[in-house]
C-alpha cells in the first residue's frame, strides 16, 4: 500500500491518467483497427486471427486490452477443449470448475491473451435456447458458485468477463427482443449469479445484445450504472457484445459502457460529443480509470507468477488433458438404469463379456464416430485431437478381446443386423452444432445494422462484397445454430431407438446435448440411458471410463427435464417482446403440481 492508502496499482492508474491526453484516453475505449480491413484479415485466416486488441498505449506502459472468448476452452491456436459448461454445472463441484478456470486462464495468457470471454451465467430459462450449453443450469444460486468458482481460477493469471449482462435467453432474436421484467423478478432470479460473479472481483462484465425493459443492455442505464456501479460496486469495466451490442455512443457511455468491442465505431464521435458537452468528461475519466485499474492489476498478477510459467507448452498439456477427462467422466448423468437378467445393465460386465467368445459390443449411431464437442461460433475451441465415444470404448475394451463393432444406424435394417448380433449396445444420439448453438444468422452483418456500420474504404470494397457474399452463402448452407426446433430427438433417431431396443434388451442410449431432451415417447423401452453431454477432447474416454465402471457416474442434472413441453415457459425464437415471470424450470413444475421426467439435481450411481 502507498503512503495515501490507496493499492500500488490504483496509484499507478490514476498517475497516468492524469497524464493522458483526450485522444489518448478515448483510444483506450475501443477496440483496435477497422471493421472491415479486420474482416477480410479474418476471412483469409479462416477465423480469428489473434486476440482481440485494444486501447494499447505502449509508449505509456500500457499493453492494452487481448480478448479471447472461452466458456470451454482458449479459442485461440491449439488449446484443451473441456466439456461445454452445462456439462461442468452436472458436476456441482465448484473445486473441480475452479481448476478448470485456473487451467483456461494459463493457457490464456501462453495464447497472448489478457482477457478471456467466461463465465456465462445467463439462467437456462429455456430448454430450445441455442446457447444452453454456454450456461451452467437453471438455478441462480448454482450459477452464482459456479461462476465466480471460474472466475477464481481463470483470475490466478488473467482477467475474466462474465457475460452477458443480463436476461440473455433467447439466440435467434438476440439483436432484437426486448425483455420485459419486474424489479422484483429481476433482482431475485436473472441477476443474483452476475452480483456473486462480480462480489468475487471479476475484471469485467459484457453487456448482451438483447433489450430489458425498453432498452439495449449495451446502453441501459439501469443495469450498467444504477445496479452493476452503484448498488454492487463493481470497480471493474464494462465492455460491449462484438460489433452490435450497442446503438448510440452517446448513450452507451453515459449509461456506464466503458470499452466497445472489436473496433471503434459508435464510440468514433466521442470527442465530438465531449466538446458538445453531451458526455460528461468526469464518465471518460471514470471509464479510463477501471480500465487501466484492471490492466494494471492483472500486470502484476503476471509478474507475480512468473512469465516462465506461460510458454507455448501449456496449450493442452497434459495436465490439462488429464483435468478434461477427470471432469468429463464427472460430468456424465446416469438417468436410467434397469435390471436385465437380474443385474443392472451397467456398468457393462466386462467380465462376462470376455469369458462369451467371441463377444461384442455394438456402438450405433453416426454421432459415435464423429468429433462433437459443441457450438461453433464464438466459443469453438480448436483441440489437438477430440476422443469419440467410438474410440474410447475400443481403447478401453479391445486389449481384452471385446469386438466393437460400429454402425452409423443410417440404414435401419443393417442397424437392427448389427444389434441382434452383439452382446450389448451402445447407442449414441443427440445434436450437434448444426442443432443448437450460436445463431450466426443468415446474412452479415444483420439488416438492422447495415446502416448504422461505417462505409467501407473504397480500395477494398470489392473484396469485402466478395468477402460478405461468401460468409452469407457459407452461413446459408449451413443452417448453423440458433435456437433448438425440437426438443425431442431427431424422428430418425427416435426411429433407431426403438429398432435396436426391440432386438437387444441390453441397450444403453447416451445423448449429446446442450440441455434438456424430451424423451416421453422412449425411455421406457431401453434399460439405460447416459447424458454426455458435448463432452469435450476426452470425452470418448470418459464414456468408457463410466461404461466400464472404472468410475461410478457422479453427474446431476442442472436442470428439471419435464415430460410435456406444456411444462415449460413460453418460447418464441422469433419474439420482439417477451415478459419474463418468476417462475421457470423445477420451479415452475413444482407450481403446476406436476411432476417431471427427471427432477433437478437427479442421477442416480452405481451403488
Amino acid at each position: 500500500m502507498t503512503p495515501a492508502g490507496l493499492p500500488a496499482t490504483e496509484e499507478r492508474a490514476l498517475a497516468l491518467r492524469a497524464e493522458l491526453s483526450l485522444p489518448e484516453k478515448l483510444r483506450l475505449l475501443a477496440g483496435d483497427g477497422e471493421i472491415w480491413p479486420t474482416l477480410l484479415r479474418m476471412t483469409r485466416a479462416g477465423g480469428s486471427p489473434g486476440a482481440w486488441t485494444a486501447g494499447a498505449l505502449p509508449s505509456r506502459g500500457v499493453e492494452g486490452i487481448r480478448f479471447c472468448d472461452g466458456p470451454r476452452g482458449v479459442t485461440l491456436g491449439t488449446a484443451t477443449c473441456f466439456p461445454v459448461p452445462m456439462a461442468r454445472g452436472a458436476t456441482f463441484d465448484p473445486g473441480l470448475e475452479e481448476r478448470v478456470g485456473e487451467a483456461m486462464g494459463r493457457e490464456a495468457r501462453a495464447a497472448g491473451a489478457n482477457l478471456l470471454g467466461a463465465p456465462c451465467v445467463n439462467v437456462l430459462r429455456h430448454p430450445a435456447w441455442g446457447r444452453a450449453q454456454e450456461t451452467y443450469g437453471e438455478d441462480p444460486g448454482h450459477l452464482g458458485l459456479m461462476g465466480s468458482a471460474l472466475t477464481r481460477g481463470i483470475q490466478r493469471h488473467v482477467m475474466a468477463c462474465v457475460k452477458h449482462y443480463a436476461l440473455n435467453s433467447i439466440e435467434s432474436s438476440r439483436h432484437e427482443v426486448d425483455v420485459r421484467v419486474s424489479p422484483d423478478v429481476l433482482a431475485e432470479v436473472y441477476l443474483p449469479q452476475f452480483e456473486a460473479v462480480v462480489r468475487e472481483g471479476v475484471a469485467a462484465v459484457m453487456s448482451a445484445y438483447n433489450s430489458v425493459n425498453g432498452e439495449w443492455c449495451g446502453q441501459n442505464h439501469e443495469l450498467l450504472s444504477a445496479i452493476l456501479k452503484e448498488r454492487w460496486g463493481f470497480t471493474g469495466f464494462v465492455i460491449s457484445d462484438w460489433l452490435f451490442g450497442m446503438r448510440d455512443g452517446v448513450k452507451a457511455i453515459s449509461a456506464g459502457l466503458d470499452l466497445e468491442m472489436p473496433h471503434r465505431i459508435f464510440f468514433a464521435g466521442l470527442a465530438g460529443a465531449v466538446a458538445r458537452g453531451e458526455v460528461a468528461m468526469s464518465r471518460i475519466d471514470d471509464a479510463v480509470l477501471r480500465i487501466l485499474r484492471q490492466q494494471f492489476r492483472f500486470a502484476a498478477v503476471y509478474d507475480s507468477v512468473g512469465g516462465e510459467a506461460y510458454g507455448p507448452e501449456v496449450l493442452a498439456c497434459a495436465e490439462h488433458r488429464a483435468l478434461a477427462r477427470e471432469v468429463a467422466t464427472k460430468s456424465i448423468v446416469l438417468l436410467r438404469n434397469e435390471p436385465v437378467d437380474g443385474r443392472p445393465v451397467l456398468p457393462l460386465d466386462v467380465p462376462a463379456l470376455c469369458r462369451s467368445a467371441p463377444s461384442t459390443l455394438a456402438v450405433i449411431g453416426e454421432l459415435a464416430a464423429v468429433p462433437n464437442t459443441g457450438d461453433r461460433g464464438s466459443s469453438n475451441v480448436k483441440p489437438p485431437y477430440v476422443v469419440t465415444p467410438l474410440e474410447g470404448l475400443r481403447a478401453a475394451l479391445e486389449p481384452h478381446g471385446v469386438r466393437v463393432v460400429h454402425d452409423p444406424g443410417t440404414d435401419l435394417a443393417s442397424a437392427v443386423r448389427t444389434a441382434a448380433g452383439a452382446d450389448a449396445v451402445i447407442l449414441v444420439a443427440g445434436y450437434t452444432y448444426l442443432d443448437e448453438g450460436e445463431g450466426m444468422g443468415a446474412t452479415f452483418p444483420p439488416p438492422a445494422f447495415a446502416d448504422l456500420l461505417p462505409p467501407v474504404p473504397a480500395g477494398i470494397s470489392a473484396e469485402v462484397e466478395a468477402a460478405l457474399a461468401a460468409m452469407t452463402a457459407n452461413q446459408t448452407a449451413m443452417g448453423v445454430g440458433g435456437d433448438r426446433a425440437s426438443l425431442s430427438l431427431h424422428d430418425a433417431d427416435e426411429r433407431l431407438i426403438a429398432a435396436v431396443s426391440a432386438v437387444n434388451r441390453r441397450v444403453t442410449v447416451v445423448l449429446m446435448c446442450g440441455s434438456a431432451v424430451l424423451m416421453e415417447r422412449w425411455r421406457t423401452s431401453v434399460p439405460a440411458i447416459l447424458i454426455l453431454w458435448y463432452p469435450g477432447m476426452e470425452g470418448g474416454h470418459a464414456l468408457a471410463d463410466i461404461v466400464l465402471g472404472q468410475a461410478a457416474p457422479a453427474g446431476r442434472l442442472p436442470f428439471a427435464i419435464p415430460v410435456s413441453e406444456n411444462h415449460l415457459p413460453p418460447f418464441n425464437p422469433r419474439a420482439g417482446t417477451v415478459e419474463y415471470g418468476p417462475l421457470h424450470g423445477q420451479r415452475l413444475l413444482d407450481h403446476l403440481g406436476v411432476r417431471a421426467a427427471y427432477p433437478y439435481g437427479f442421477g442416480l450411481t452405481y451403488s
